[in-house]
């Protein structure tokens, strides 16, 4: 992205202040914008759904018109079609553009949104599970399952999200290319920060007591 129209407010691009010491990114990205329109907004299922009006409409058309007249009065239907997965490209090109993934050793981070943007940070103790949906093309999804009472709207956070999860949400880097690389950055990291040992300050008279 040549230009990035947060760079102005945001202290590290994708991130609402700067890395706390200690923290470093590992990976950053967004969705490919072809494979969101295709996979997450469900164009070539609207496509095919203008396609079948049209034919019916046809169909049943002929049986009082000649074809050619009845084909021209289906017509309208292929034009909706148009129109309507041209909105869906322009609407999941606008999603890639706005969105930034981060990987980093201590957490993932979605900045999502393309008219109200927000920020999810997800640290590696919140995540359960992370569910790689891979295709052929490498280009993939991965689902973050989160543990306890850690919730988001699934409204909130569409189409970063794993589809039809709507009683727990679960976040989700969407069409991401490369997306096994991304899932094993993600591996990595989750497992070393989960298994670091978290070291707790006491006071010196509680050491003197024990």
């Amino acid at each position: 992205m040549a230009h990035d129209e947060f760079e102005e407010f945001e202290p590290v691009r994708g991130l609402p202040a700067k890395l706390p010491e200690g923290e470093e990114i590992l990976w950053q990205g967004a969705p490919d914008w072809w494979a969101l329109a295709k996979e997450g907004l469900s164009l070539y299922w609207v496509a095919g759904y203008f396609v079948v009006l049209f034919l019916w409409r046809a169909v049943v058309a002929a049986e009082t018109m000649p074809v050619p007249t009845a084909v021209a009065s289906a017509s309208i239907f292929l034009l909706m079609g148009v129109a309507g997965c041209g909105l869906l490209m322009l609407m999941a090109f606008l999603q890639a553009r706005a969105a930034v993934y981060t990987v980093t050793n201590k957490r993932v981070v979605l900045r999502i949104g393309a008219a109200l943007s927000m920020t999810l940070n997800l640290p590696y103790t919140w995540i359960g599970n992370a569910n790689l949906a891979l295709r052929k093309s490498g280009t993939g999804t991965i689902a973050f399952e989160l543990m306890g009472t850690h919730r988001f709207s699934y409204l909130m956070c569409w189409p970063h999200v794993r589809p039809w999860r709507m009683a727990r949400t679960e976040p989700a880097f969407r069409c991401i290319p490369d997306a096994a690389m991304v899932a094993k950055i993600i591996a990595g990291a989750a497992e070393t920060r989960v298994a670091e040992p978290k070291i707790a300050r006491v006071k010196d008279d509680a050491v003197a007591a024990e």
